[in-house]
Formats: structure tokens, C-alpha cells, sequence
């Protein structure tokens, strides 16, 4: 992977960091995909796409507490750091919405953390860290919905705001196409404690699925997008196929205001409490999103 040392000074327009972060998480995250081809073969519409948000859409929680969980275990920060962690993965787990001074406040103590570091340190722990944290939270009803298009020949790409490099791991372990990130700025294969652009959060999600789209020949129309959280209504409007999954309250009326599909795959006493039918299973799951690429499918014919 290229070293990346560009940062954005603090002068410029939040758009324009959210371009930057934007277009550098689409280069690393077309360059790694075309990297591992052998790896992840696809057959299929070379036009369609899904994208799928990965805290508490795909993982239930937060990407980013669970790395600190495990750079703590490590000996990287302080109980006090911990405890910051803590509060903001009991916010994000509990009232079940991101909040933009809550992302900040993650996003500074990760970098913190990480400075003087080496990229393939944290890669290596990545790895450790989804085995021992994050497996076992993953969603099987969003699980199933990836699956279905990848069976149906579709690339699908993580989109989120945890750093690129864990990013995809979690989609390699997952056997997706690869994942957008935030990508951090390194000089010499160690980190600064820089970010290129900005957090890949709101706004730069969408910067960065139009730019791996315009690299990767994609469709938009023809692409889905998945996430639980009004903040991606950005993205969410860039593709003909949004969902909603595990909808926060703003995004489960924007959702029903405009006829996007919701899907809610936490507890049933949880969705009955947010108006929000629960899964009725994994296989009904697949099955429907199989239904949603045929639909796709019959369209363009």
C-alpha cells in the first residue's frame, strides 16, 4: 500500500476534507481490492455494487471501541484513555445514533493513540482484534444480505469511519470485496497522528462511494447501500437500492417518508420499541434480498 503523507490544513472547507478523505479511502480501497482479485473473484454485473455501513449495521457497536479494547490489552493507552472509550461505545451502544462531537472525541483518542506507531503494527493487531472482539458481533441478517449479493455476482464494499486498515480486514475475513476507511497519513510505514482529509464519517462517505464508483465503472443506479444512521443519508441518496438497518429514529422517518426498505435486526423487544418489525430470519432475509437483485437484474434486461 502507497504511503500516504498529504494532510488538510485546518483552513480548509469541511467539504473539501470530506473530498480528500473521500477520494484517498476510494485509491486505497480500489487499489487493495484489484490487489487481492484472486482472492475475491467476481462474476456478474460489473456495473452493481452494494455498500454496507459497518457500526451497528454490520457489527452491532462500535468498530473503533473494539480496537481500543484490543490496543489496550496490548498496553497502548492508559485505564484513563479506556474509560473514555468506554463512555463513547456506551453512548453509540445504548441510544443507538452517532453524534458529531462524540466522533470527534474518537476519533482524536484513536489518533492519540496510534502516533508513532507503525502501520503493519496495527494491521497485525487488527487481525487478532476481529477474532477475539468482533466476530462474534457481527449482524447474520445483514451477514446474509452481503452474502446475497455477492452470490449474485455483485462487489460489496464496508464503508466506515473505523481506520482503513482494520476496515478491511473485517471485509477479508468477512470474504467481501474490501472496504472504505479513514486513512490516516504515514511517512515511512508510521503514522503521525494526521488524518488525509478528514474522518470518513456523513458527507465523506459519500465523497468516497462516488469515488470509488467513477474509478470502479460502477452504476450508482444500479449499486445498494445499507447503514443505521441518518448521518449516511449522504450515501444512502447516492444509490437506486437504499436501505435502512437497525434505523435510528431520524433515519426511520426519512426511510418511510421516502419508501426506502428498513430492516432491524436487534432484539425484538428493541425493535418493538422503535416501531420496527424484527428479522424473521436469516433465510427470509436472504431470500428477500436475492428478490431485491432479481428485481435488479429484470430491470436491465
Amino acid at each position: 500500500m502507497a504511503v500516504l503523507r498529504r494532510f488538510s490544513p485546518r483552513r480548509w472547507s469541511a467539504s473539501t476534507r470530506n473530498a480528500l478523505a473521500g477520494r484517498a479511502s476510494a485509491e486505497v480501497a480500489s487499489a487493495a481490492a484489484h490487489a487481492e482479485e484472486e482472492v475475491f473473484p467476481v462474476v456478474g454485473d460489473p456495473g452493481a455494487a452494494a455498500f454496507f455501513d459497518l457500526d451497528n449495521t454490520v457489527m452491532q457497536g462500535a468498530a473503533l471501541f473494539q480496537i481500543g479494547r484490543g490496543l489496550y490489552a496490548r498496553k497502548f493507552f492508559r485505564n484513563r484513555e479506556l474509560a473514555r472509550f468506554a463512555w463513547q461505545h456506551a453512548w453509540f451502544r445504548f441510544v443507538g445514533s452517532e453524534h458529531s462531537g462524540h466522533m470527534r472525541d474518537a476519533r482524536d483518542s484513536a489518533l492519540s493513540i496510534i502516533r508513532g506507531h507503525r502501520v503493519a503494527e496495527l494491521a497485525e493487531i487488527g487481525e487478532e482484534v476481529y477474532d477475539e472482539y468482533m466476530a462474534d458481533r457481527i449482524w447474520p441478517g445483514t451477514r446474509a444480505l452481503a452474502q446475497a449479493h455477492l452470490d449474485a455476482g455483485q462487489r460489496v464494499w464496508l464503508v466506515t469511519a473505523a481506520p482503513v486498515e482494520v476496515a478491511s480486514i473485517i471485509a477479508r475475513r468477512m470474504g467481501l470485496t474490501g472496504a472504505l476507511g479513514t486513512v490516516s497519513e504515514s511517512v515511512d510505514g508510521v503514522y503521525t497522528g494526521r488524518l488525509v482529509g478528514t474522518t470518513l464519517h456523513g458527507p465523506a462517505k459519500a465523497e468516497a462511494v462516488r469515488a470509488l464508483a467513477l474509478r470502479e465503472g460502477l452504476d450508482l443506479s444500479r449499486c445498494a447501500a445499507y447503514s443505521d444512521s441518518a448521518n449516511d443519508i449522504p450515501m444512502l441518496s447516492l444509490v437506486g437500492y437504499p436501505y435502512a438497518i437497525n434505523p435510528d429514529s431520524a433515519l426511520r422517518r426519512h426511510a418511510r417518508q421516502h419508501g426506502w426498505r428498513l430492516r432491524d435486526y436487534r432484539t425484538g423487544r428493541k425493535a418493538a420499541r422503535i416501531g420496527i418489525p424484527a428479522a424473521a430470519g436469516v433465510g427470509a432475509v436472504a431470500g428477500g434480498a436475492a428478490a431485491a437483485v432479481a428485481v435488479q437484474n429484470r430491470r436491465r434486461r
